[in-house]
């Protein structure tokens, strides 16, 4: 593969989102979509339409947004799922039908209960029918890792003879191995009559491990198309990581000879966002975008960075959006440094909200002996995350221990008069929340908390993430204290300005639509 684009096709928004509790509104669909514009990924998967009418809207919204990313949905080897994805991409520049059938015995015989010669007419008609609305259509005989070469290899010919573009071999449970994988596309290109009509893509899932090394494997036999997610991401262990495949591409060009599109500075921004929206924290050790990816401790490896970073260091970290020097923020700092490493951080807010950010930035620092980046981020996120202050908190008291009855007094601002409420509960945060619901007269479901400190030490800020659900609404967000229980109501409240916000947006949609229709 010389001197050739390696095509990066994103699922965050699809397969990414199948990571149990990972699912996203509308909104942080197009968060996400718009970051993966700006990180240059060729084809974004924006969802499965067929499976809910949140998932069609969401493709329908990117659709009419997006304009620098081919839109892909998908759609399995059915009439109805395949006219859905159509709908959904009517607005799309550049629309694409992905479709699927299983190929492995397993699949065929437990799960579809079908023989091998309707597998193959199925997906030719899948395929034919997708054709008939896009020029662009990609096949995945699913679970290909686990197929009989021989009849993969036949599926993959016909669904070539009947218009897919592409062909994707999937590694669905993520059993391969990389030199086994390698070979099988190598295998399928030489075997496959027409293969030099297609390009071959690879979506491998890292049950073992392994989803990164397969792929790159693959693309070392002629793979042209990598389908891969932001964080890594996905079904069980999750898929490959985007940020390890296109920085192992760009690191070792001795060995690929080919590159992404991938603008790679905007790969910490993206990983970011995706982890503050789906509420999964990347683990500190996790390559490229973990917090210790370009963290030293050794002295033999502190001096050789000293003397020259390329020592310890095979890329930058300016290469993937993280700026090297770091400006030491305390309680004495004023309102330009503390600007500026926002704006290092990718954060840049008007005078109002800086102000706000700094306010909160200052009473942290008169709590901690030292503020982090990964502080400034959470500082930075409640503030982006905050769609609509209407309720605002104040203080917060609790009685807890072992003999102690939790009891929890609060004080809100709502509508700009002070309210104050004492709750009991099942522990401080059970008692918390129910003083937040008295004051605020709700009762919203709880679908998600989570808790993890930010950084090291006694003294280390805790970060909480909520989601609440009312109907068809949710609502995320985040909140950050020394005090874990302050950090909590703080993610509460939060989350239920959003959810508030959304439900009078919906309820003044329906009131207009209501309207017309009684024209």
């Amino acid at each position: 593969m010389s001197n050739k684009n390696l095509i990066i096709f994103d699922t965050t928004l699809r397969d990414g989102e199948q990571s149990p509790g990972a699912s996203m509104d509308i909104d942080e669909k197009m968060q996400i979509a718009s970051a993966l514009e700006d990180l240059n990924v060729d084809i974004i998967e924006a969802g499965f339409p067929i499976a809910s009418q949140g998932d069609f809207k969401a493709v329908q919204e990117i659709s009419k947004n997006i304009k620098d990313s081919s839109i892909c949905a998908l759609a399995r080897a059915l009439n109805k799922d395949i006219e859905k994805a159509a709908e959904s991409l009517i607005d799309a520049k550049s629309p694409r039908i992905h479709t699927f059938i299983a190929t492995s015995p397993i699949h065929m015989q437990k799960k579809l209960k079908m023989e091998p010669d309707e597998v193959i007419k199925t997906a030719v008609n899948a395929i034919s029918l997708a054709k008939s609305f896009t020029d662009d259509v990609e096949f995945s005989p699913e679970d290909a890792g686990r197929s009989d070469l021989n009849f993969l290899c036949e599926v993959i010919e016909e669904a070539i003879g009947a218009g897919a573009k592409t062909i994707n071999i999937p590694d669905t449970v993520g059993y391969n191995l990389p030199h086994q994988f390698g070979n099988l596309i190598n295998q399928i290109i030489k075997n496959v009559s027409n293969s030099n009509q297609a390009i071959f893509s690879v979506h491998c899932h890292n049950d073992l491990g392994l989803a990164v090394g397969n792929s790159l494997a693959a693309v070392l036999n002629g793979a042209r198309q990598v389908e891969c997610t932001i964080n890594g991401l996905g079904e069980r262990a999750g898929n490959a990581a985007l940020e390890e495949i296109v920085m192992t591409v760009r690191t070792r060009q001795d060995i690929f000879a080919c590159d992404t599109r991938i603008n790679s500075k905007m790969i910490m921004k993206s990983s970011r966002l995706v982890s503050g929206i789906t509420g999964f924290p990347v683990q500190p050790n996790k390559a490229v975008v973990g917090k210790n990816a370009f963290a030293h401790e050794s002295g033999i490896h502190q001096d050789g960075m000293l003397k020259n970073a390329e020592t310890y260091e095979i890329m930058t970290p300016e290469s993937v959006g993280l700026n090297k020097s770091s400006l030491v923020l305390g309680k004495h700092s004023g309102k330009h440094a503390f600007s500026e490493k926002l704006k290092e951080l990718g954060y840049d807010f008007g005078d109002n909200a800086l102000m706000e950010v700094f306010g909160r930035f200052k009473d942290l620092a008169d709590k901690k002996k030292e503020i982090f980046e990964e502080d400034l981020i959470a500082l930075a996120g409640e503030r982006t995350l905050t769609y609509d202050e209407h309720i605002k908190f104040v203080s917060l008291e609790v009685n807890a221990g072992s003999l102690s009855k939790h009891q929890a007094k609060l004080t809100l601002i709502m509508d700009d008069k002070k309210q104050s409420n004492i709750s009991d509960g099942n522990g401080p945060v059970d008692a918390t929340f129910n003083a937040i619901k008295q004051i605020t007269q709700t009762d919203f479901r709880l679908k998600l908390y989570q808790v993890h400190a930010i950084t090291a030490g006694t003294d280390a800020q805790g970060e909480v993430t909520v989601r609440l659900e009312d109907d068809d609404l949710s609502s995320q967000a985040k909140g950050s204290d020394p005090d874990i229980i302050v950090a909590s109501a703080k993610a509460y409240i939060s989350a239920l300005n959003r959810l508030i916000f959304k439900k009078t947006k919906s309820i003044v949609k329906k009131s207009a639509e209501f309207k017309i229709e009684g024209v």
